[in-house]
């Protein structure tokens, strides 16, 4: 038995009827708080660089994976084998230019040739219903917001009125990653000198561009 098959074996012996009580009351819905808590302090052993504790935390994570797949194995829905075996073929299906004829020379290249792979496969999940696709509702405000102007950008889409396009480039051009860091935390700081949440403000002016550029759209 190797170390995978072992760990799939210890997570199923947790979850029999004479397992931890603990693991048998679990339910994908509870232990997404565990798999946020343990996928943070993964990123905090990548910041510092920690690799003998990094090793410890993918572990975490892995029981996560792990730990979903049984439940789901449970139901009758999948395996563990079923989700590798899934994403090892989109892996395979989305580098067409190492798995197959066609070379691409630059990560840019590789990143356009994803996403019209990306887009001609079969969609999960809910159907978007505007011109922007559905974003995880979990997604942290600075990822969320990021993801909205990448869309933008990527459809060209109208923003006039929205966003001053020309602030944002200027701006940009100027910054470097620690001039940014402080800004950053600079407006943070100001948000909780007065009471505001920086999260939330972020989060909500950035659904607002998202409907104000459907709007515009919807108009012409």
């Amino acid at each position: 038995m190797n170390a995978m098959d072992e760990l799939k074996a210890t997570i199923a012996r947790l979850r029999a009827p004479d397992g931890c009580p603990w693991d048998q009351e679990q339910t994908h819905a509870s232990l997404v708080r565990c798999l946020i808590d343990e996928v943070s302090e993964l990123i905090d052993t990548i910041d510092r660089g920690d690799l003998p504790h990094m090793r410890e935390e993918l572990g975490d994570v892995l029981i996560q994976v792990v730990f979903h797949a049984q439940l789901a194995a449970e139901k009758g829905a999948f395996t563990l084998e079923d989700v590798a075996r899934e994403v090892n073929e989109k892996l395979v299906r989305r580098h067409p230019h190492v798995f197959g004829a066609g070379k691409l020379g630059t990560s840019e290249q590789v990143l356009v040739q994803w996403e019209l792979i990306k887009a001609q496969e079969k969609k999960h999940g809910p159907v978007a219903t505007g011109v922007f696709k559905d974003l995880p509702a979990r997604l942290p405000a600075l990822m969320f917001a990021e993801a909205v102007w990448k869309q933008i950008e990527k459809k060209t889409l109208p923003v006039a009125g929205v966003v001053d396009v020309a602030q944002v480039r200027a701006l940009g051009a100027q910054l470097t990653e620690a001039e940014l860091g402080k800004m950053l935390f600079e407006v943070t700081a100001a948000a909780r000198s007065n009471g505001l949440d920086p999260e939330g403000a972020l989060r909500l002016h950035a659904t607002k561009v998202m409907r104000d550029v459907e709007a515009q759209i919807s108009r012409a």
